[in-house]
Formats: C-alpha cells, sequence, structure tokens
C-alpha cells in the first residue's frame, strides 16, 4: 500500500464536489469564512459497500469537515491514517530554542537525535522531564523536544524532535466523532534498515517503543473518552505468506503491539498486509493462512483486525472470475506481468487469497478487505499520482465493484486505500471523481456470491451482495429470467429464486427495483 512514502507528503484536498463544493486557494470551502466552517450535512445520500479509508490528516478544520463529510456521504465510517516515519538523526529544521538548535540541552549529553513530522498536536502529557522536553514556538511553527532517557534525571539522553504543520489529528477525531464514524491513527512507523527499506532497523525498537509509549498515552488521555478512537493501525507494512521463524517485520510488530496493547486496553490493532500472486515473484494461496497466524500472534491479547490488501491496484493479484483463467489479462495489467492470460501470470486470483485467509481465522481477529482504489499505472488523460513514483492511475467504479465481488461473504468490512488522491482527483474540473461515480451509480447491485438452496421444499438459487432487493436474477447462458421471490437483509442483502441451474457455469445478473443492473463475475458451478 505504498505506506514507505505517503507520510510525508500532504495532498491538496478535492472535497467530492455534492457535499463539499469547489475549494478555494486558502483551504477554505466557498463561502466559508476564514475560521468558521459550513454547518454540517450529517445525510448518507449514496451508502457504498466500501465503509472505510485511508486519509491525510488536515491542519485546516473545515477542509477536514468537508472530507470527513463526503466520505460519510457514501457510508464511509472509518478512517485510517499513516503514522508518520521515526526517522534516525536530522534536526527538526527551523526550531530554534533561545537561539540554539533543539537537540542543543544544556548540561545533558545528547547521544542520539531522531525526527518525527506529523499533523497533530500533542498534550502536555507528552513532556514528562521539565527543563529536557518542551514544547517550542520557533519561527511561527510548534516543535516538540521528547526525551527518551529511562529518568530525566539521567545525563545521556536520546532525543525525539517533533514538527507538525497543525492538529491535523484533533480536526478528524473531532468530525469523526461528530459524523459518528471512528478513526484508527497510525502508529509511528520504524526507522528502515539501510539498504532495506522493506525491513525495520532494530536497532533503533527499543527508542521507537518509548517513543511510541509516550504518544499513545497522549492519545489516552486526550481521546480516552472520545467513541471515535477506534484503535491504531500498525504502518509497517509486509507481506501475509509463510515466513522464517525469525522474521524482523514480526518481531517488529510483536514488540510495538505489545506497547500498544499495554497503553491502550480493548482497543484495536488494524493491520493491512499485502498479498501477491505473481508467478516467480509472489507466493501461492496457501502460504495465506501461515502468514495471517504470525500476524495474528503479534496482537498481544488486544483485538485485531487483519485488513488484507486485495492486490488489484498495483497488478500484482488480478480479480477474474474462476471460469475466466485462460483469458487474457486486463490492458492495465499487462505492464506488470506481460501479454498473458491469468493462469500464465498468477497463482490465483484475488477471491482465492481471501479464501484460503477465511479458511481459519484466528481467535481475536476480525478479517477485512482492502480494495485498493488504483490503477497500477497511469492511462493518458486520465487523474491519479503522479509524484512520488511509483505512478498509478485512477480507476473506475464498476472496477471498484469487482474487487468488492472478489472479497465475497468472508470481509466483516471492506475498507479502500485511499481517499485522497485516487478518490477525488479529476482529470478536469468538468470531469467527475472516482467518488463522484459513487454517488451517481450506488444503486448499481453488486453480487458477492451465489449458492443453490432449497427454500420451503423447493430448489432455488440464493444470492448475496449489495442493492439486491426486488426485480428479476438472470441466469446465462442459459437465457432464464426469474423474479425474486425472497429478499432477506444481515451483514450482506440475500435474494432467492426459484431455478436450478443446468449448463457448466452459470453468469448472474441482478436488477434491482431501482431499475440497476450488474452481472457477476464468479459464476456458478
Amino acid at each position: 500500500m505504498e505506506g514507505a512514502w505517503v507520510h510525508r507528503i500532504l495532498w491538496v484536498v478535492v472535497a467530492v464536489a455534492f457535499v463539499a463544493g469547489l475549494v478555494v486557494p486558502d483551504g477554505s470551502s466557498e463561502g466559508e469564512q476564514p475560521g468558521e466552517c459550513q454547518p454540517r450535512d450529517t445525510r448518507v445520500v449514496a451508502p457504498y459497500a466500501v465503509t472505510g479509508y485511508w486519509v491525510m490528516p488536515r491542519a485546516d478544520a473545515c477542509v477536514t469537515r468537508r472530507m470527513v463529510e463526503a466520505i460519510h456521504a457514501i457510508g464511509g465510517d472509518t478512517l485510517v491514517t499513516f503514522g508518520p516515519r521515526f526517522s534516525v538523526g536530522g534536526d527538526a529544521d527551523g526550531c530554534l530554542l533561545d537561539g540554539r538548535p533543539c537537540a542543543e540541552v544544556p548540561g545533558k549529553k545528547i547521544r542520539q537525535v531522531y525526527t518525527y513530522a506529523t499533523s497533530e498536536e500533542f498534550g502536555a502529557g507528552v513532556l514528562r522531564c521539565p527543563g529536557v522536553d518542551r514544547r517550542i514556538v520557533s519561527e511561527g511553527r510548534i516543535f516538540y523536544r521528547v526525551s527518551l532517557a529511562a529518568s530525566c534525571d539521567d545525563r545521556v539522553h536520546d532525543l525525539v524532535l517533533v514538527s507538525t504543520d497543525g492538529d491535523g489529528l484533533g480536526n478528524l477525531m473531532a468530525e469523526a466523532a461528530a459524523y459518528g464514524m471512528v478513526v484508527f491513527p497510525g502508529l509511528p512507523a520504524a526507522a528502515q534498515t539501510a539498504g532495506k527499506p522493506w525491513e525495520p532497523d532494530h536497532a533503533h525498537t527499543a527508542a521507537l517503543n518509548a517513543f511510541t509509549a509516550r504518544v499513545l498515552a497522549d492519545y489516552r488521555a486526550r481521546f480516552g473518552g472520545s467513541a471515535a478512537f477506534a484503535g491504531v493501525y500498525q504502518s509497517f507494512e509486509l507481506a501475509m505468506r509463510a515466513r522464517a521463524d525469525k522474521d524482523p517485520i514480526i518481531e517488529l510488530y510483536a514488540a510495538q503491539n505489545a506497547v500498544a496493547a499495554s497503553a491502550l486496553p480493548g482497543k484495536k490493532i488494524l493491520v493491512s498486509p499485502y498479498i501477491d500472486a505473481r508467478r516467480g515473484r509472489g507466493f501461492p494461496p496457501e502460504q495465506v493462512e501461515e502468514g495471517m497466524a504470525d500476524i495474528a500472534a503479534t496482537r498481544a491479547g488486544a483485538p485485531m483486525a487483519i485488513a488484507v490488501q486485495d492486490g488489484r491496484g498495483t497488478g500484482k493479484v488480478p480479480v477474474h472470475g474462476g471460469n475466466e483463467r485462460d483469458s487474457p489479462v486486463e490492458a492495465r495489467l499487462v505492464p506488470v506481468v506481460g501479454a498473458v492470460s491469468y493462469g500464465q501470470g498468477y497463482y490465483g486470483s484475488t477471491r482465492d487469497y481471501i479464501e484460503a485467509a477465511a479458511r481459519k481465522v484466528p481467535s481475536g481477529v476480525e478479517l477485512w478487505v482492502n480494495v485498493e482504489g488504483f490503477e497500477p499505472t497511469p492511462a493518458g488523460g486520465e487523474c491519479g499520482r503522479v509524484d512520488p513514483m511509483p505512478l498509478r492511475g485512477r480507476t473506475t467504479k464498476s472496477r471498484l465493484d469487482r474487487q468488492v465481488m472478489a472479497a465475497g461473504t468472508h470481509a466483516r468490512k471492506i475498507i479502500s486505500y485511499g481517499w485522497d488522491p485516487f478518490f477525488t482527483c479529476q482529470a478536469r474540473y468538468d470531469t467527475p471523481s472516482l467518488a463522484d461515480d459513487i454517488v451517481n451509480g450506488w444503486q448499481q447491485p453488486i453480487i458477492v456470491n451465489a449458492t443453490r438452496k432449497d427454500m420451503n421444499g423447493r430448489a432455488g438459487v440464493l444470492v448475496e451482495g449489495y442493492n439486491l432487493r426486488g426485480g428479476t436474477l438472470r441466469f446465462d447462458p442459459q437465457g432464464v429470467e426469474v423474479k425474486q421471490e425472497w429478499y432477506g437483509r444481515d451483514r450482506l442483502e440475500s435474494a432467492w429464486a426459484p431455478y436450478v441451474p443446468t449448463g457448466p457455469w452459470t453468469s448472474i445478473t441482478a436488477t434491482n427495483d431501482a431499475g440497476q443492473s450488474s452481472t457477476s463475475p464468479y459464476a456458478m458451478p
């Protein structure tokens, strides 16, 4: 999910037009006066199957309100942020105290300096050692100097110099609470090993854990009474596959998650591991169960949600149906695996990996799915991420629907990376964003599963998904259209029709009472 860079970037907000209005250069929405935000609109007008998104905290309270409102309007109830990188060395640029660099403390020897660039303002609880720990305003900017020493009286100290652009996390928590939503702030992201950025540098894990404990104690003091504070997100990324007995990322998870479990009893730890189905570079679905068990073992007694990255955005995993294995890969996947068939390029589809994960979900763990809301590479004339590398393109709602279909019935919750810029960007001001397309097409059915099921002594087919109510179910290639006779709603909607498939594969098209239709690529054998 490319978390190694994302915490450094402050994207310009482009809010969904139907809710947010035009964003003007000072960061406020049209019609808003400086220091005064427009009233909240708490309606959910276009509830979609994806209910959580990664977001960037915003220092501007009004921009934050518009962003949260736009996500809430399409059914979002969960917000996730990346944790900033806990970086080794350097100084907080521009931080001066009494004319000296902030890393200089009279009467103390400074052994190691860490830097931490964030979008939050800590409370007084993060400052523990008088004379060493300080909140500093330098040239109009806010900094914190935090000692990691075991005792404030120690002569030798390690310091963390924190710089912030404002209280973006505080704004996000306040707006989430007002909209009845929850937030998972990112844990401080571990320092990376030189030459191996995919591995944590364990020479600094003790310092990371000490700082993490201070940050979470501050969260407990500031947000502990808010229903919006649901838990924390483990920002360091890993693959959900079989791993060595002594794995550096699992060791990091065990150490830092233990700090989180101790500091925030009962709060959930969210992890989002990736899967990679590419032949020769990735791993088969059979390794997923072991990888999931290894991650679950690091939860230190805390409840955990494992949100598996579905892999379609990066092109590492396809979302083809079970009868499409010999079909050519989609054009957007060719730059990743070449002009081959799905079976030649990949060990399996997203659905194969999610089903493997669902076979044995560890105790204390919920299985979520993170659908990647972007394309592996940009196409001409579309918006997306153009900097930093790698380049990514804007996807479509129809492809996002297929990713939801691929998650099947197994996901307790479906979330997506990431809101900005992939759901909000526009190729031109007069073209809709992906979020706009969701608003315009949210009533379209999404079939996630179909099974043979008898009802009241009659044979038939039970279809599960979203927006199925009313209308008909069409079964192809037989060309039979049957009116629904039963409709139910639980976590997913379900519809039943008295039909017995006669062919080897049956494609199902649902048409609901809103007159919207869609076909599942997951044909029923």
